[in-house]
């Protein structure tokens, strides 16, 4: 069996994705970047590869330790992908949004793909039939627009997100949260429909944390996988971890 630790760095969680072969066994939240806890994590599920995908200032120490261990490899715009990224200032392109275009080349190879990333921020990701990464949008996520209308404001408060709303709103929170989750739906719809017109027929793939509140509100056809951006990082590793 061969074990590979994928891990996904993002503003505002840090996870590891365990995949033994091919197969994602387990995801795992991680508190922080410390060497103690990553050591732990190669004591415990003894990785023969790993994989950094990072857009925070993480620690350092961790990729002389993993790649001290295993065949470490970190996502970058060096990074050896089956895509090509005719976009201005490709360096620029986040580690995520790379996992998540090597997710959808990987698994819909012969399809124009719309990959719709639900983080901190939303970020918006076509890739054609060509594998081209044309580019796309990023705006702010769903925890990012109730934290703002809070901070904001002198009287507004702090709303969880649900996924439960009505179509109208009837005292402050309801108002908020159908105000921010349904104005993102209908700004996701949005996009789906411009590109649409534009490229015609094309697979939406969504995935984040935020799925849950959001998906069910979507009146496109979307395909729907949390974890995604692993499988991503997945993929890319065997290419560079050969």
């Amino acid at each position: 069996m061969l074990t590979t630790l994928c891990f996904d760095f993002g503003n505002t969680r840090k996870k590891c994705a365990v995949f033994i072969n091919v197969e994602l066994k387990e995801v795992i939240s991680l508190a922080d970047d410390s060497i103690e806890l990553i050591q732990s994590l190669i004591n415990k599920y003894k990785p023969e590869k790993s994989i950094l995908s990072s857009v925070v200032d993480h620690n350092p120490a961790m990729e002389d330790l993993l790649a001290a261990t295993t065949k470490f490899h970190k996502l970058s715009h060096l990074t050896k992908v089956a895509f090509t990224t005719p976009v201005g200032k490709p360096e620029t392109i986040g580690a995520d949004r790379l996992a998540l275009t090597a997710a959808a080349v990987h698994f819909f190879p012969d399809k124009n793909n719309f990959v719709i990333g639900l983080g901190t921020c939303v970020t918006y990701n076509f890739i054609n039939k060509y594998h081209e990464f044309i580019g796309g949008a990023i705006s702010p996520g769903l925890e990012m627009r109730l934290k703002s209308l809070h901070y904001y404001t002198a009287k507004l408060p702090l709303v969880k997100a649900d996924s439960n709303i009505p179509l109208m709103g009837y005292d402050t929170t309801t108002n908020i949260l159908t105000g921010v989750v349904l104005g993102m739906a209908k700004e996701i719809d949005g996009f789906i429909t411009e590109y649409e017109e534009k490229y015609g027929n094309f697979n939406v793939l969504l995935t984040g944390g935020d799925i849950v509140y959001l998906a069910s509100h979507l009146k496109k056809k979307i395909f729907a996988d949390p974890d995604l951006i692993f499988k991503g990082l997945y993929a890319i590793s065997e290419v560079n971890n050969p």
